[in-house]
């Protein structure tokens, strides 16, 4: 038998949607998923594989897919995303984003469509990633932005690290090897290349092509003026 309902107003089409969306919750429940806390809203058209945890105010939307052996921390929204087995999402936004197996996300994490993050990848506090495949293994701690990039296998970034990939006119891409260090307040200026086992010293800007092997070290002379402030400042709060 068949239960027609109709909304005549916001309250009924309201109910009309909350019936529904419970409808969907019990299915993956049903299937084994574990749904902890409220303010889920998972879209009729996601797939979510057994023993994988939601935890509250997470929207689902799309086609989404999530694997096995997940955690879906809390505050993550996800379109049209293929999640792999055994990945921890926390506090994530993320559109048309792959993430491989055993991969670590979070907290408050932006994934832009175009967005690969392979094998066991760890993706730290405070990072944007867009339109770029980050290799196996490799990790972006925090405070990080990604563009336009292809990333290696068993990378290292520091904290504050950027790719400059627009002029104002085109969006360029950026190179980086196998193994490379990336040290904090790295910027780099695409489209550059970047080789294998690169490090570059913090608070350098790279603009050509590194090779393998490399230490890259771009920063201005330091320079000091030593009781400079005192100078300056001699009638203020400075002795």
């Amino acid at each position: 038998d068949y239960v027609v309902l109709g909304a005549n107003d916001r309250r009924s089409l309201y109910e009309l949607n909350e019936n529904a969306a419970a409808r969907v919750i019990n299915k993956h429940l049903d299937n084994g998923v574990e749904i902890v806390g409220t303010n889920i809203y998972i879209g009729k058209d996601v797939t979510i594989g057994a023993d994988t945890t939601v935890l509250a105010n997470c929207i689902l939307r799309g086609g989404t897919h999530i694997g096995s052996g997940c955690v879906i921390g809390m505050n993550t929204i996800l379109d049209d995303c293929v999640i792999g087995n055994n990945v921890v999402l926390d506090h994530v936004r993320a559109a048309e984003t792959a993430v491989c197996a055993d991969v670590r996300v979070g907290p408050f994490v932006q994934l832009r469509p175009g967005t690969v993050l392979k094998r066991g990848v760890k993706i730290g506090d405070f990072v944007e990633i867009k339109n770029s495949s980050i290799g196996e293994k490799t990790s972006i701690a925090h405070l990080t932005y990604i563009g336009d990039s292809d990333v290696g296998n068993s990378c290292n970034f520091g904290c504050g690290c950027v790719t400059a990939n627009y002029d104002g006119l085109k969006k360029y891409r950026t190179q980086i090897g196998d193994r490379c260090f990336i040290g904090c307040n790295t910027n780099l200026i695409a489209p550059v290349k970047i080789g294998d086992d690169v490090i570059t010293a913090a608070g350098t800007t790279v603009t050509r092509e590194i090779p393998s092997g490399s230490l890259a070290i771009g920063r201005c002379k330091e320079t000091i003026l030593e009781g400079w402030t005192y100078d300056k400042f001699k009638d203020k709060q400075y002795k």
